[in-house]
C-alpha cells in the first residue's frame, strides 16, 4: 500500500511529494520525498539529504524532550545564579574558600523505561557534590514547571553543602542528618524543602512498576525524603537507586591514573577550553598506540581503495580540531599516554628559562621565603626562592607621546599634595622674629599696660603626608593577551605604571615599582623597576617599557617580598598596590585553593604588619575569590582594561586621602 501527500519543502517552500510505502516492503515503511518541479538528480539528492537530516534532528529533539520530561521554558542556569548562590552559601556558613563550579555527569545503572532507551537518556546525571576545593552544582535545573521551584533547588543544595557532613555516616544516613541539621538551623527552609519533596516524589519511579527489591528500596528512599532521619539503612538491589536530586553525592574519584596526570612537576598539560567551563574529568593512564601492530578483521577484497583508510589515532598530527571542545565535553574519561611523541604545537619552549646571556641581571643569590599550605594549616619554611632581577638592556626612554597630556593633567592634580611651608606665629622661640608680635609688644610697652606677651617668634613647619607606596605588577604570560587590535594587557599595564609614577613624582610621596612572574617555587622573578631611594628618571621609564610577559603567577611569594620591603619603611601609612589580570597559578600545584589560600594568608600578614594592601585586576571572574582573599573593600575590578591607565592614579588618590 502506497500513500502520497503533497507538502512544501521546509526551506525552498516549493511543492513536494511525500511517498509512504506500506508494510509490504521488506524493510518496513519507507519515506521518500520528491520535488515536483523538475530538478537535476544531484540537486534533488542533496535536498532529500537535507530533509532527512532535518527530520532526524527534529526527531532526536522531540524524543529526548519527551524522555527527559523537563521544562526548558522554566530552566534556571547556574551561570546566572552563581553570584547570589555564592553569597547565600557563605551566609549559610559555608567555607568561603570553595569555588562554585558546574558538576560533571556520573553514571548510574538503572532499570530504564523503553522511551529512555530509545532516546539514549537516563544513563548519566548531573548531581550536586562537594570536595575540599569546589562546590559542584548542575549546570541547569529544569526539573520543575516553575522557575521559582528550580531556583529553590539551587538554594536548597547550597544550604545543604554549607553544613559539614556528619562523621562516620554513609551517603543515605548522612544526607538525612544534613537535612535535619539545615531545617533546625534555618527553619524558613522547611517549607522550601517540603515543596521540593512534593515535586520530586512525582518524578520518581512508581514502586508498583519495579521488582520486589527495587520497590522496597524506592519506598525506603521516599520515606527518608518525607521524614528525614526515620530510616537507618538503605536496602540493597541489583541496580543503583534512582538519583535523589535533593541530596549531596560523594566526590567523584580521579580515575585510574597510574602516575601524575595534572599538576606534575615537569608535565603540565593544558586542555584548552575545558578550564573555561570549570568541568573536571576523570583520567587514566594508557599504553601508547602502536601503529605497527594490529589485527585486520575484514577481508581485503572488501577494501575498494586505499584512500578509504583513515587513521583514527593521529600521533603526529598537530592540526587544530574544530570540534575538539565539543568532543571533550562528551568524554567522561580522558586517557593520557606517557610515552607518546610530542608534537611541535605542544612544546612549551616559550616558558623555559632563558640562558644567562639573554636573561636579565640577577641581583644576588635569591631570597628564600615560606609558603602557606592550607591542607596542613602550616607554613613550609624556606619553600620559595624569590630572585631579584634587573633589566639588562633597558635603555633610558622618555614618556610616550600619547601619555604626555594625561600625565600633565595628573601632575597638576597631584602637585596639590606637595609638602607646603606653614608659619606658626607668636611662638616662644622659632626661626625668626614675628614682626606683628614685636609691634604689638612695643605698643603695649608705651601705653604702660600690665603683662606683656613674650611670644615674639614664628616657626616654619613642613606639612607633609607621612605615606609610602609600593606598586607590584603582574607580568606573567597571560598579560600578552590582546584586548583589542592594537593593545595587549602588558601594554596597558606599562602605561598605567608610567602615569602613576608621573603622578607620584609630582606629589613627592616615596614610592617603589616592582614586577613579578614565576616558574615553579624555586624561581620567582622579582623585577626591580624603581626603589624608594631612586629618583623617577628616564632610566626608570626605560625599565618599565622593557617589561615583557612570561611564565606564571606565584602571587604569594611576590607579595611576601613586597611586604618585607615596604614594612622596612618608617612612614606611618604604607600602601601596597597589586596590579594583575588573573588568579594565582604556577606549574607545581600552585593553583586552585592552594594558591588562593596562600595569597589570602600573605594578605593577612601584610595587614598585621600595618600595611594597606589593595588589589586592582581586570579578571572577569575575580569577584568569585577576591572577597575571600582581600576582603570586601580592598579590591576593584576594572571592566574595561583599555581604561586602566587613567583610573589607576585616581584609585591611589582616593585610597590615600
Amino acid at each position: 500500500m502506497t500513500t502520497k501527500f503533497v507538502a512544501r519543502h521546509f526551506r525552498t517552500r516549493k511543492p513536494a511529494t511525500l511517498t509512504i510505502t506500506g508494510p509490504e516492503s521488506a524493510s518496513g515503511p519507507v519515506i521518500r520525498i520528491h520535488q515536483l518541479a523538475g530538478k537535476p538528480d544531484k540537486q534533488r539528492a542533496q535536498q532529500e539529504f537535507k530533509m532527512e537530516e532535518w527530520v532526524g534532528y527534529k526527531w532526536h529533539e522531540y524524543i529526548t524532550r519527551q524522555a527527559l520530561a523537563e521544562f526548558p521554558e522554566h530552566a534556571v542556569y547556574l551561570k546566572g545564579e552563581a553570584r547570589s548562590l555564592g553569597i547565600m552559601f557563605r551566609a549559610f556558613g559555608g567555607d568561603p574558600a570553595l569555588s562554585l563550579v558546574t558538576a560533571e555527569p556520573r553514571h548510574f545503572r538503572l532499570r530504564r523505561r523503553f522511551l529512555h532507551k530509545i532516546a539514549g537518556t537516563h544513563r548519566k546525571f548531573k548531581l550536586a557534590w562537594r570536595d575540599e576545593q569546589n562546590l559542584r552544582l548542575p549546570e541547569k535545573v529544569a526539573k520543575f514547571p516553575s522557575k521559582r521551584l528550580n531556583r529553590e533547588l539551587y538554594i536548597w543544595l547550597a544550604a545543604l553543602a554549607a553544613n559539614p557532613t556528619p562523621a562516620d555516616s554513609d551517603w543515605f544516613t548522612g544526607n538525612q542528618a544534613l537535612v535535619q541539621d539545615v531545617i533546625a538551623r534555618w527553619p524558613g527552609l522547611e517549607r522550601v524543602y517540603q515543596r521540593l519533596v512534593k515535586q520530586v516524589l512525582r518524578k520518581r519511579p512508581d514502586p508498583e512498576g519495579l521488582s520486589a527489591e527495587e520497590a522496597i528500596r524506592e519506598q525506603t528512599i521516599r520515606q527518608a525524603l518525607i521524614h528525614p532521619g526515620s530510616v537507618a539503612a538503605l536496602p540493597g538491589a541489583g541496580t543503583d537507586p534512582w538519583p535523589v536530586i535533593l541530596w549531596l553525592y560523594p566526590a567523584l574519584k580521579q580515575g585510574k591514573a597510574n602516575g601524575p596526570v595534572t599538576g606534575d612537576e615537569d608535565t603540565q598539560s593544558s586542555l584548552g577550553g575545558l578550564t573555561k567551563k570549570n568541568k573536571r574529568r576523570q583520567a587514566e593512564r594508557v599504553e601508547a598506540f602502536d601503529r605497527d601492530q594490529g589485527l585486520m578483521i575484514f577481508r581485503l577484497e572488501s577494501l575498494f581503495s586505499w584512500t578509504e583508510f583513515i587513521p583514527v589515532d593521529r600521533a603526529g598530527d598537530d592540526t587544530k580540531e574544530e570540534d575538539a571542545e565539543a568532543v571533550a565535553d562528551d568524554m567522561d574519561m580522558i586517557s593520557v599516554s606517557n610515552d607518546r611523541k610530542e608534537t611541535s604545537s605542544s612544546i612549551k619552549f616559550d616558558l623555559d628559562l632563558p640562558s644567562e646571556e639573554h636573561d636579565d641581571l640577577r641581583l644576588g643569590p635569591g631570597i628564600h621565603l615560606p609558603e602557606w599550605d592550607w591542607r596542613s594549616q602550616s607554613y613550609r619554611e624556606a619553600f620559595c626562592c624569590v630572585q631579584p632581577m634587573l633589566a639588562k638592556n633597558a635603555e633610558p626612554a622618555e614618556l610616550p607621546e600619547a601619555l604626555r597630556r594625561p600625565a600633565k593633567r595628573l601632575q597638576r592634580q597631584f602637585s596639590a599634595l606637595k609638602p607646603l611651608k606653614q608659619w606658626h606665629k607668636r611662638q616662644l622661640d622659632g626661626d625668626e622674629l614675628d614682626l606683628d608680635a614685636c609691634l604689638e609688644r612695643e605698643v603695649q610697652n608705651r601705653r604702660g599696660q600690665g603683662a606683656i606677651d613674650q611670644k615674639l617668634f614664628r616657626r616654619c613647619q613642613q606639612s607633609q603626608r607621612d605615606l609610602a607606596c609600593l606598586v607590584l605588577a603582574d607580568v606573567s604570560l597571560s598579560t600578552e593577551t590582546y584586548i583589542n587590535n592594537q593593545q595587549r594587557v602588558i601594554d596597558i599595564a606599562r602605561d598605567g605604571l608610567q602615569l602613576l609614577s608621573e603622578a607620584l613624582q609630582a606629589s613627592r610621596d616615596p614610592f617603589a615599582l616592582f614586577a613579578f612572574s614565576s616558574r615553579r617555587r624555586d624561581h620567582v622573578r622579582f623585577h626591580h623597576l624603581k626603589g624608594f631611594d631612586e629618583t623617577y628618571t628616564s632610566t626608570i621609564r626605560g625599565r618599565i617599557q622593557a617589561l615583557k610577559p612570561g611564565f606564571y603567577t606565584r602571587m604569594g611569594a611576590a607579595i611576601r617580598q613586597a611586604t618585607k620591603l615596604l614594612g622596612a619603611r618608617h612612614e606611618q601609612q604604607k600602601v601596597l598596590l597589586l596590579l594583575t589580570d588573573g588568579k594565582p597559578n604556577d606549574l607545581d600545584r600552585y593553583e586552585g585553593r592552594y594558591g588562593i589560600d596562600d595569597t589570602r594568608m600573605v594578605v593577612q600578614e601584610a595587614i598585621k604588619a600595618g600595611l594597606t594592601p589593595f588589589f586592582i585586576t581586570i579578571d572577569d571572574e575575580a569577584s568569585e575569590y577576591l572577597p575571600y582573599v582581600f576582603g570586601s573593600h580592598n579590591y576593584v575590578v576594572i571592566r574595561d582594561p583599555a581604561q586602566l591607565p587613567l583610573p589607576l592614579p585616581k584609585l591611589y588618590l582616593n585610597l590615600t586621602q
